[in-house]
């Protein structure tokens, strides 16, 4: 079986409607070390113009037919990428290591991700590699109190790319950044004049990369800080750090998990976690979206004196309180074997 962080990675950027997403794909692909990448452009409408904006600098550039990549639409997705691969097979498109899917502004990127994570042929060839979703300074606090879709791109993202700043005041920028950290504790936040020189990071850093796999973990660490928060969340979605003092018992960790996915798996939009498992001297990755994680990945030391699990969940609708109390009966019960049935 092929290993998963050998599978060809998949980013999204996602991000509604002009909020820059094009620009800053633009921007991606001029890095050389981006240069074999292959572009899936999906625009809601009949006539498609982002694929044109990025032709100049992406060879292998696709237009999917049309809509929001919403389940209607999987079918469009997973044509298109096995189409890539036989072309790529056959020599008719410039060689690619990774492809890029820019979403409409409209767009929920769970589907797309659903779909790499589970359709059969895809999960065997590509691998979800991070969520990238842009947000408008000027405009972005007002999309997420009025669209749902703006709320999941945001709370579903790894990274979170503040657009326009420069267009926006100083307390407007704060208080919107602040309102993005309620919405996904885990993200890292940049504005687009942040960016670093060397932007290849913002889609190559995740789990499997083996260059970029202990900076995503510090990110992890740093952004999902362990303070309780009681905030008035956007279209019932929050996300919060649950924080495990001793070592996990791995598979009893994986009973648990697999619990809450089948019970609640369509309002965990994400799941990630830097765990100290029993008997391991290093910690391990996991990953998830809404119903599957993620195969976990392995770092070669801790980021940092801090040996405590830290679990990071951005959910809907979900009790924190509740996933704390269950999480930590259930490790009670796996630490106490006399309170287990016969």
């Amino acid at each position: 079986m092929t290993n998963y962080g050998e599978l060809m990675p998949v980013n999204i950027i996602t991000g509604f409607l002009g909020s820059g997403k094009t620009t800053l794909l633009q921007r991606l692909l001029r890095s050389p070390e981006l240069s074999e990448v292959a572009v899936l452009v999906n625009e809601f409408g009949e006539v498609g113009l982002d694929h044109h904006l990025l032709q100049g600098v992406a060879e292998s550039t696709l237009l999917l037919e049309n809509g929001c990549l919403c389940c209607a639409v999987r079918g469009d997705l997973q044509k298109a990428l096995r189409n890539l691969l036989s072309q790529q097979t056959r020599g008719s498109v410039p060689h690619f290591r990774r492809v890029v899917i820019e979403t409409s502004g409209l767009a929920d990127p769970a589907p797309i991700a659903y779909t790499l994570l589970s359709e059969a042929v895809l999960r065997h060839h590509f691998r979800l590699s991070g969520i990238i979703t842009t947000i408008d300074a000027v405009n972005g606090a007002n999309q997420l109190g009025t669209f749902p879709e703006a709320v999941k791109q945001v709370s579903m993202a790894d990274r979170l790319v503040v657009t326009k700043a420069d267009l926006s005041d100083g307390p407007s920028v704060a208080a919107l950044r602040a309102r993005l950290r309620t919405l996904n504790v885990a993200a890292q936040i940049l504005e687009s004049t942040e960016i670093p020189g060397d932007i290849r990071h913002l889609l190559t850093d995740d789990i499997y990369d083996a260059a970029g796999k202990f900076r995503e973990a510090s990110h992890w660490k740093a952004e999902a800080v362990d303070e309780p928060a009681d905030h008035e969340h956007t279209a019932g979605v929050q996300s919060f750090a649950v924080i495990f003092d001793r070592p996990l018992d791995w598979s009893s960790f994986g009973v648990w998990a697999s619990m809450l996915l089948h019970r609640h798996g369509a309002d965990v939009l994400r799941l990630k976690g830097i765990l100290n498992v029993a008997g391991l001297p290093t910690p391990v990755l996991i990953n998830g979206v809404q119903h599957i994680v993620h195969p976990p990945s392995h770092l070669e030391r801790w980021p940092d004196a801090d040996r405590r699990s830290r679990l990071i969940f951005i959910v809907r609708g979900l009790q924190r309180s509740r996933i704390e109390r269950s999480l930590a009966i259930f490790s009670d019960l796996v630490n106490q074997p006399a309170l287990l049935p016969a």
